[in-house]
């Protein structure tokens, strides 16, 4: 059994940065693809970034090539998405998902994850 634990969401105005934390608790950290997923009001969830465990391997959807970074500690078991150059469309609530794999073709599919947190809100003004 996983638990994630996601922390560091808030407000800030565009151009501005955020860094997003996701403790997975209750299993080890390798052979895990983790996955930060939004969504935004009236939206289906989509995939944001994702870095595989084992090797570092990251994938990232195009809307946020060369703003966001996904990274990983595997000392503390954490990944972190750090959000630069903000958009007034960032504005979503932000998942962080794991799948006890390496991530695949699917990485960017909701329905290819089983363990979820709670979400924590994003809201970048213009």
């Amino acid at each position: 059994q996983v638990t994630l634990v996601e922390s560091g969401g808030g407000s800030v105005q565009a151009g501005g940065s955020l860094r997003l934390s996701c403790e997975a608790q209750g299993h080890t950290f390798v052979r895990k693809c983790m996955a930060w997923f939004r969504q935004a009001p009236g939206k289906a969830r989509e995939g944001v970034a994702a870095v595989y465990a084992g090797d570092s391997a990251t994938y990232y959807t195009d809307s946020v090539k060369g703003r966001f970074t996904i990274s990983q500690d595997n000392a503390k078991n954490t990944v972190y998405l750090q959000m630069d150059s903000l958009k007034p469309e960032d504005t979503a609530i932000y998942y962080c998902a794991a799948q006890l794999s390496r991530c695949g073709d699917w990485v960017h599919s909701d329905k290819a994850y089983t363990y979820w947190g709670q979400g924590t809100q994003v809201t970048v003004s213009s």
